[in-house]
């Protein structure tokens, strides 16, 4: 069992898809079949198989023989009476491999608050991956008791001397169980996430220290010294005043002599005065 690969850790009874059966002989010439439909449990598979423990819980009043009237007869006293007793219980004490795949499941199973001591011979089919990820380990079996040595003795006879229902009972196990990852090294997981959140939570006190000291850079009279700055508007106009200042070579280019011309422009062009 230790070979299969991830056949150690904890394992959980998938009820939708197992079945806890049983069968038995009516009227001495066929046979009823019957299950339980609400089944729970688990399995815990350590390296040494003689450290695993192994839990099937049952409800009683979930019995299922596709009959009503039979059914209610079987929850009632003269059966498993479900409202005294709600509960089929096994607990493991012992997990034994016979052969590679085949072992054997010992432990005390509980019916009508009696407890006896009985084996189990379980298969197993396989583990594998179903296409949601979960790891499975499919297992099946069964095993013959006689239901008098748990206290359920009703019967009647038959004219033939016969008994309208058997004593002996054959239980069937057809078992999917799931592996539970999440429970797998839980406090490597805590260490991991306290770390993760540490250093978050001190940068966090870091940016209120500084939120605290930045308020005072904020306040700066950056809006009171403009108007400041608004004061100087004659400084500005000065720069057009220089203006006139640069046209002032100008001025020369007027011909003060043309003006003062003495009237003898013919006297001047012969060179007379």
């Amino acid at each position: 069992m230790t070979e299969a690969p991830g056949i150690t850790g904890h394992w959980d009874i998938d009820p939708a898809h197992s079945r806890l059966g049983f069968s038995t002989r009516h009227a001495m010439v066929s046979r009823v079949r019957g299950a339980f439909n609400e089944v729970s449990g688990s399995a815990d598979i350590a390296e040494d198989l003689s450290d695993s423990t192994a839990t099937v819980i049952i409800k009683t009043a979930s019995i299922d023989t596709r009959s009503e009237d039979r059914d209610n007869h079987l929850r009632s006293a003269d059966f498993f009476d479900v409202e005294t007793y709600p509960e089929i219980r096994f607990n493991s004490s012992a997990i034994d491999e016979v052969d590679e795949g085949s072992f054997i499941v010992t432990g005390e199973l509980t019916i009508r608050n009696m407890t006896k001591t009985v084996s189990v011979p379980l298969e197993l089919i396989g583990v594998d991956t179903d296409p949601f990820g979960n790891l499975r380990a499919g297992l099946e079996g069964s095993r013959r008791i006689d239901r008098k040595d748990w206290g359920v003795t009703w019967n009647t006879k038959l004219d033939s001397g016969g008994v309208l229902v058997s004593d002996k009972i054959t239980l069937e196990f057809e078992l999917s169980l799931i592996k539970n990852v999440a429970e797998e090294a839980p406090t490597e997981s805590a260490d991991t996430t306290a770390q993760d959140e540490a250093p978050t939570e001190a940068p966090e006190a870091e940016n209120q220290d500084r939120a605290e000291a930045s308020p005072a850079p904020k306040q700066e009279p950056v809006t009171e010294a403009a108007p400041a700055r608004q004061e100087f508007p004659p400084a500005p106009p000065v720069k057009p005043v220089q203006k006139p200042t640069d046209q002032a070579p100008a001025a020369p280019s007027v011909e003060a002599p043309q003006p003062q011309s003495s009237g003898k422009p013919l006297g001047k062009l012969f060179g007379l005065r």
